[in-house]
């Protein structure tokens, strides 16, 4: 190659940076993912499913008989089942995308050396973030539709809002998924995929999922709204009891806050660790 022709190569690489990072086909990333996903075993699929399920019908509907009714917020009373089905619906859509986002990345990333080998051929890393993410989002969803369809049989949903939560959960696993999926390009040993889990379940706990924000001490009320999973909760909270305010929209403006950063740390890390 001439002087000229590496002159020529510079200025088009140069003129169309986009192209390095995207080429607009993280649908074929996506369809891979789930023809995989297909020939895995099901039951793994389900358990995250029934999970939730299992908390709700031992404690919405067990413990919530000796409970009776719990003042949100907003100061609606409401049935304990009603309370922290809302929680547990966010929670599943939350498990199914950092399931997907962390642990499957993390062996397509270490053992299948599965993301080399997309990156050397046309697709960018923003395409292979994108198709991930949009694998662990349709995860997340089914298992918020399901979730769905079960509170709806059990009385759940409160208010016509209820329709609302379905896309409010895919907002919270959009934001789960592209967080996992940076946090996970950083971990090098199945040790250090553990405190993925160390972190979750916390969360899960105290994010004013079995009971209201204000049992806590102030300081801790606000460590908690820090929280992604808090936001999530009061937010689906909000449309399935009908409490529903402009205030909502602050825990939609978190997520796609979260959205953006997670896409662009994921981005980077693809890049920095196959590219660069």
């Amino acid at each position: 190659m001439t002087a000229t022709d590496d002159r020529l190569v510079a200025t088009v690489t140069h003129g169309r940076p986009l192209r390095a990072l995207y080429a607009g086909n993280a649908r074929s990333v996506m369809q891979r993912g789930w023809f995989a996903t297909r020939s895995t075993t099901w039951a793994v699929i389900a358990s995250g499913f029934f999970e939730p399920i299992f908390y709700l019908l031992s404690l919405g509907i067990g413990f919530g008989a000796l409970v009776g009714t719990v003042t949100t917020e907003s100061g609606q009373q409401v049935p304990y089942a009603a309370f922290i089905a809302p929680a547990l619906l966010a929670t599943a859509a939350m498990n199914g995308a950092v399931y997907d986002s962390t642990w499957n990345v993390f062996f397509k990333m270490h053992f299948a050396k599965l993301y080399e080998g997309m990156l050397a051929t046309s697709l960018g890393p923003l395409d292979v973030a994108l198709g991930e993410i949009l694998l662990a989002l349709a995860r997340g969803a089914l298992y918020a539709l399901g979730f769905m369809l079960v509170m709806q049989a059990l009385g759940l949903n409160l208010s016509w809002w209820a329709l609302l939560a379905l896309p409010a959960v895919l907002l919270i696993a959009f934001g789960f998924a592209s967080f996992g999926m940076g946090i996970t390009s950083y971990m090098k040993t199945f040790q250090q995929m553990d405190w993925i889990n160390f972190i979750l379940l916390p969360m899960f706990l105290l994010s004013a999922t079995f009971y209201p924000i204000t049992v806590y001490p102030e300081p801790i009320q606000w460590i908690i709204r820090a929280l992604p999973l808090w936001h999530g909760v009061e937010l689906v909270r909000g449309l399935t009891t009908g409490a529903v305010d402009l205030g909502m929209l602050w825990h939609v403006l978190y997520y796609v806050v979260m959205i953006t950063l997670g896409l662009i740390l994921t981005t980077r890390r693809l890049r920095a660790l196959f590219l660069d």
